[in-house]
């Protein structure tokens, strides 16, 4: 069975209690892992066994074998698989064709789609689910925003719910851990409901546009190296988490993607972008950063992306030196 972010939450229910293997992909990997954890909420309590996709590149028979293991307590299990593109093809291969009924696997694929080989291989199947998410509007994150603060007790309004939606650059995970800091801050429960303003978000330390992720990814992105120098020493003053600000040059790599798939061969993009009804505030940023990363440049910049992320995963203790360096790279390859 297939979904998207339009019937996702329509379809979950029913995937939970039918499918054994789910597939989440598509630009969107916050939408992706947000949709994973709500399949792994559904399926119940369990034992979770996270497994890499380099891993199961290496060894396609390993997804197979823990899908039909047992824990040592006689727990529930679920398999978790975070991947890149096709890495995992062999290993899910061998899952399917494996007769025994294991535990549930979930995969979050980023730089895939449902166009991958993995996903040809599930999409067809009852006993499978792939799920595919595009990049959100800032509409729709705002109203995901106050979702997770009804949810949370915290009462809030939509201009509340758009600033942590814009500061966390359409990032749902990172928008609701402000939502909880709020939580927190205002001693608010489902049972116990606050209300949250402008001023209680300033109190927690919420990253506002102005200080926030934003001037950091357009001046990369924008080739403007005159900046650059700057905006990365207030990186560090302000200790931006590392992989919160790539996440955001990821949704906006993600967000290029699919604004250049729309534009195809047409040169006017001012014109294009006033179509599309992207933020007014973005518009400037996007013209200029469309205009230098198309085709395969833009494919390159995903790419590095994606490396990035890994090498930040891999060694968090120097992750501040790792983007810097990556960043300065992208921005000269701009400038170009």
């Amino acid at each position: 069975m297939k979904a998207t972010q339009r019937n996702f939450a329509a379809t979950a229910q029913r995937a939970a209690r039918e499918a054994r293997v789910f597939y989440f992909c598509g630009p969107d990997e916050a939408g992706a892992s947000d949709a994973a954890a709500r399949i792994s909420a559904l399926l119940g309590d369990a034992e979770k066994v996270e497994i890499a996709g380099s891993d199961l590149r290496r060894d396609p028979a390993l997804l197979a074998d823990e899908a039909r293991s047992v824990s040592l307590f006689g727990d529930r299990r679920q398999i978790h698989v975070r991947t890149s593109g096709d890495e995992a093809h062999d290993a899910v291969a061998n899952l399917i064709d494996d007769a025994v009924d294991g535990w549930p696997v979930l995969i979050v694929a980023t730089s895939a789609t449902d166009k991958s080989r993995i996903a040809k291989l599930l999409e067809k199947r009852d006993d499978a689910l792939v799920a595919m998410f595009h990049p959100p509007d800032l509409r729709s994150v705002a109203s995901a925003v106050r979702g997770m603060a009804d949810a949370a007790g915290v009462r809030i309004g939509e201009d509340v719910a758009e600033r942590i939606a814009r500061s966390t650059a359409l990032d749902t995970r990172m928008a609701k851990s402000e939502v909880e800091k709020l939580a927190l801050y205002l001693d608010a429960s489902p049972q116990a409901p606050r209300s949250a303003d402008a001023q209680a978000l300033d109190a927690i330390g919420a990253v506002s546009e102005d200080d926030g992720f934003m001037p950091l990814v357009n001046t990369v992105l924008g080739g403007e190296l005159g900046g650059l120098s700057g905006e990365l020493a207030r990186m560090r003053e302000l200790s931006i988490n590392p992989v919160g600000l790539l996440l955001a040059f990821e949704r906006r790599a993600a967000q290029l993607s699919q604004l250049a798939g729309k534009l195809g061969r047409r040169t006017d993009i001012a014109a294009f972008l006033e179509q599309e009804r992207v933020f007014f505030r973005d518009k400037r940023d996007l013209e200029n950063q469309l205009r230098r990363w198309r085709g395969r440049k833009l494919e390159r910049l995903v790419d590095r992306l994606v490396t990035l992320h890994r090498g930040l995963m891999a060694d968090n203790r120097n992750g501040e030196l790792l983007l810097a360096q990556g960043l300065a790279e992208i921005a000269r390859a701009a400038a170009r």
